[in-house]
């Protein structure tokens, strides 16, 4: 369907069957290539209703998006206050590097405890060096998936 300027055609044409309500999050991204090299994205689609001038956590590295080859890439959505105050993307690697924690452990805390402890909810997407992943997330649902070299894949959006 060609998109022009009219608001009622863009929205009929972008609204998904599954998307009732118009919400277009975030999109996140993180890879581990064949030499070992960790990169990670997050592109937002920000919060609805928020203030003039507002930051998210998604543009602050640390917060929303951080990789290190030595540890982790990780891309997060979610309260973006909550996840700048706890620097939530560099402190998993921080845990993960000097607390030799490993990636699940370190994500679940972080998303699962330390995150709703503060008020705020949220979750992420993670790969290690190693090639774990890890996607904890506390709230009803998160749009999520992942595809590995084997070929297994998988995509997900509520808790099993």
């Amino acid at each position: 369907m060609k998109l022009d300027h009219d608001d009622s055609t863009r929205q009929t044409a972008l609204k998904q069957p599954e998307n009732r309500d118009y919400k277009y999050g975030t999109v996140g991204a993180v890879a581990l290539d064949r030499h070992g090299n960790l990169a990670a994205a997050t592109s937002t689609g920000g919060m609805t209703n928020k203030k003039f001038g507002r930051v998210g956590d998604a543009p602050i590295i640390g917060s929303g998006t951080y990789a290190n080859n030595q540890t982790v890439a990780i891309s997060c959505t979610g309260w973006g206050e909550y996840f700048i105050r706890l620097v939530m993307a560099k402190s998993i690697s921080d845990m993960m590097e000097f607390g030799k924690m490993p990636l699940k452990e370190a994500a679940d805390v972080m998303v699962m405890k330390r995150l709703p402890a503060l008020g705020g909810d949220g979750g992420l997407i993670a790969v290690d060096k190693e090639g774990n992943i890890a996607m904890p997330f506390c709230t009803e649902g998160m749009y999520r998936g992942f595809i590995k070299s084997s070929g297994e894949k998988e995509v997900r959006i509520y808790k099993e």
